[in-house]
């Protein structure tokens, strides 16, 4: 049998662990909702660089010619 003071003790001991136990799925629970909020940021950011290297590859010829179009510099 169980002294009073061990009871009160052992009652402690559960509030406690029921506590942590709480803010542990707290935790989890706040931590979820940013992990999926950071997934909508990152597809949003992935779209928007699909775009941008749609709309680079789109763009009409560079300025820079090539090596083959070149003219030699005038020492030649």
């Amino acid at each position: 049998m169980m002294t009073p003071q061990e009871l009160a003790a052992l009652i402690a001991r559960i509030d406690e662990l029921e506590m942590k136990q709480a803010f542990q799925e707290q935790t989890i629970d706040d931590l979820n909702a940013e992990i999926a909020a950071h997934q909508l940021t990152l597809e949003k950011m992935r779209t928007q660089m699909k775009f941008l290297v749609e709309r680079v590859r789109s763009v009409s010829g560079s300025n820079i010619a090539k090596d083959s179009e070149e003219t030699p510099p005038p020492h030649y």
